[in-house]
């Protein structure tokens, strides 16, 4: 490419293309940096921190390998088997609710779109009632399988009935689909807990949306899951900056909408019912994660999806660093924490002159 100098003579373009477009993602590219090296610090301030009496730096004397720390079975008990487990699963749960909401903004093309909307919370939700009462689950594990059962079937129904019709795969469909699945299901979760009082007891421990007591082999089984979603998330980038600039013109560059959104909404439930399933519902990161990073990376599907899964995976370990210590010795359900949180900003975004769609370039 040239331009013209004065006088008519042409000139060389003294910038490569590649060094603009390396200018264009350095943005991006620093922020990702500045959030791993945070969240790698949060980790080891959440393996240090605890609502017990354990110091902080004994705890650091055992992740150094201090001999006497390393036999201190409180210490070991406060470190390996509460603090390390709690810190995965609020990396897991960050990464899969920060991904899944991009992805469903992207896809709905609505910014303020979040999760719930494809029915997995209130899938979920019914999935833990129905072990609770007629099956006679009694430990988190099972509840924990119950509940990312529920949220499957749940999306697994939207998206049957988002795929049938003239309008297969539309987001008015899916939306429609999911709330009015999610209104019946909560509608059938109300009555079987109305009639259960002690199905309601526990219930209540898990909507409030808590991190408290998660053991390591809650984490092994979603591992997988929440890998595939993301592998088909970034596998879908690519599509949705086309689906983005409209359905004709996705369909003209050889696309086929009505697929993409199905195939999109199937990996919104892989990530968002792992999430749900281990920390019960938490509510505004998934929405609130992705306008953070589309305010960093702009319209790139891809590094809007990078950059939420990294901005929810901070501010989900914030909570739950906070929720140990606001109230200490007890503890703050890190869902009670997102929404004084998310409802302010939530209201602010909504209010902003600078609310951005969720379009995409490819």
């Amino acid at each position: 490419m040239s331009i013209t100098q004065e006088g008519g003579a042409p000139r060389a373009d003294t910038e490569p293309p590649i060094s603009r477009v390396n200018r264009t993602h350095r943005p991006t590219l620093l922020a990702a940096a500045a959030l791993v090296l945070l969240l790698l610090v949060l980790v080891l301030a959440s393996l240090l921190i605890g609502t017990g009496s354990s110091p902080a730096g004994r705890a650091w004397d055992f992740l150094l390998g201090d001999p006497t720390a390393r036999a201190d079975a409180q210490i070991r008990l406060a470190v390996l088997d509460v603090r390390l487990p709690r810190t995965v699963a609020a990396v897991l749960v960050g990464i899969a609710l920060g991904a899944s909401g991009c992805l469903l903004q992207a896809v709905t093309r609505n910014p303020l779109a979040e999760t719930g909307l494809l029915g997995v919370n209130s899938g979920a939700a019914l999935g833990v009632v129905t072990g609770l009462t007629y099956f006679g689950v009694d430990s988190p594990y099972a509840m924990l399988l119950w509940a990312l059962a529920g949220g499957m079937a749940a999306s697994a129904v939207v998206l049957l009935l988002a795929a049938s019709g003239r309008t297969a795969g539309s987001p008015l469909r899916l939306v429609l689909a999911g709330s009015a699945l999610g209104a019946t299901f909560h509608g059938l979760t109300s009555y079987v807990l109305l009639s259960t009082q002690s199905t309601f007891d526990t219930y209540r421990y898990w909507t409030i949306g808590s991190l408290a007591g998660i053991k390591t082999s809650d984490t092994y089984p979603l591992m997988p899951l929440i890998a595939v979603g993301l592998v088909i998330a970034f596998c879908c980038t690519r599509p949705l900056a086309a689906l983005a600039l409209g359905d004709d013109s996705a369909r003209s560059l050889g696309h086929h909408p009505g697929r993409i959104r199905l195939v999109v909404a199937a990996a919104v439930t892989l990530l968002a019912g792992s999430a749900v399933a281990l920390a019960g519902p938490v509510a505004f990161l998934g929405l609130l994660a992705p306008y953070a990073a589309r305010t960093v990376s702009g319209p790139r599907i891809a590094s809007q999806l990078a950059l939420s899964a990294l901005v929810a995976a901070n501010v989900m370990i914030v909570a739950d660093l906070l929720a140990r210590v606001v109230i200490r010795p007890w503890e703050t359900p890190v869902s009670v924490l997102l929404a004084f949180i998310g409802g302010p900003l939530l209201i602010w975004i909504a209010r902003s002159d600078k609310l951005s769609t969720a379009g995409a370039s490819a």
